[in-house]
C-alpha cells in the first residue's frame, strides 16, 4: 500500500522529472508507487463495492504526460490519480495522491452532449433546488465544488434562473482537500478512503436519480 516512501519519490521525481532519472529510479517507482497504486485500487474497489452494493470499478491514471499540446515538457506526472466507477452514473469517485496532500473527490470533468442535456433539464426544474441544497451543504462542510465551465446561462434558460450558475455548468465535481496526507498510507487506506466518501452519497443518489 502507500507509504510515506511513495510521497518520498513523488517530491523526488517532481524535483528531477526526466526520463534519465525515472529510468535509474524504476526500482523505487515499481516498488512504491506501481505496486502499491494496484493494491490500493483493488482493496478500494472491493471497499466500494460492498458500501454501495454496486460493482465498482478503479483506473489508475497514466504515469506519462500527454505532451502534444502541453508548454510543460516535464515527461511524468509526479501523482497519482484513480478513478472508480459504477454503473449507471456518468460521475466517478476520484482519488489524488500528491506530493504534498492528499484529495478525494466526486464527480466528472466533462458530461457528454446527452447527459449536459438532462442534467439542464434537471436543474430546471424541482431536483435542481435539492441539487443546489447538497452542494450548499457539501461547501458549509468545507468541501470544494469546481466553478462553471460556461461564463453565461445558456439558451434556452435565462439569466435571472434562480439556478443560473448551475446551468453554466457542462459537469460536475466536489472536491475534500482536507484530509491528511496520512490517510492514504497503510494497510486500512482502502476501507478508511472508502467510508470518508460517504459525505458524497446525498450527490450520488441526486445523480443516479436525475442522470442515471
Amino acid at each position: 500500500m502507500f507509504s510515506a516512501e511513495t510521497s518520498r519519490f513523488l517530491t523526488d521525481l517532481a524535483a528531477t522529472n526526466t526520463r534519465d532519472w525515472f529510468t535509474a529510479s524504476r526500482d523505487r517507482y515499481d516498488a512504491h508507487v506501481a505496486g502499491p497504486a494496484k493494491a490500493f485500487c483493488a482493496g478500494f474497489e472491493a471497499a466500494m463495492s460492498r458500501r454501495t452494493d454496486a460493482p465498482v470499478t478503479g483506473k489508475i491514471w497514466r504515469l506519462n504526460r500527454d505532451l502534444r499540446f502541453a508548454r510543460d515538457k516535464t515527461p511524468y506526472n509526479a501523482h497519482v490519480h484513480i478513478g472508480f466507477a459504477e454503473p449507471g452514473s456518468p460521475m466517478i469517485w476520484m482519488v489524488g495522491l500528491e506530493t504534498d496532500r492528499l484529495v478525494i473527490g466526486y464527480g466528472a470533468f466533462a458530461f457528454d452532449g446527452a447527459t449536459v442535456d438532462r442534467f439542464r433539464v434537471a436543474v430546471d426544474g424541482p431536483a435542481g433546488t435539492t441539487l443546489d441544497g447538497i452542494l450548499n451543504d457539501l461547501r458549509a462542510l468545507g468541501l470544494r465544488v469546481d466553478p462553471p465551465a460556461l461564463k453565461r446561462v445558456p439558451a434556452p434558460y435565462t439569466a435571472d434562473h434562480p439556478r443560473a450558475v448551475l446551468l453554466r455548468h457542462k459537469s460536475l465535481a466536489v472536491w475534500n482537500d482536507g484530509l491528511p496526507l496520512q490517510a492514504a498510507y497503510g494497510q486500512d487506506a482502502p476501507t478508511r478512503l472508502a467510508s470518508e466518501m460517504q459525505v458524497f452519497d446525498p450527490l450520488r443518489a441526486w445523480v443516479l436519480d436525475a442522470l442515471g
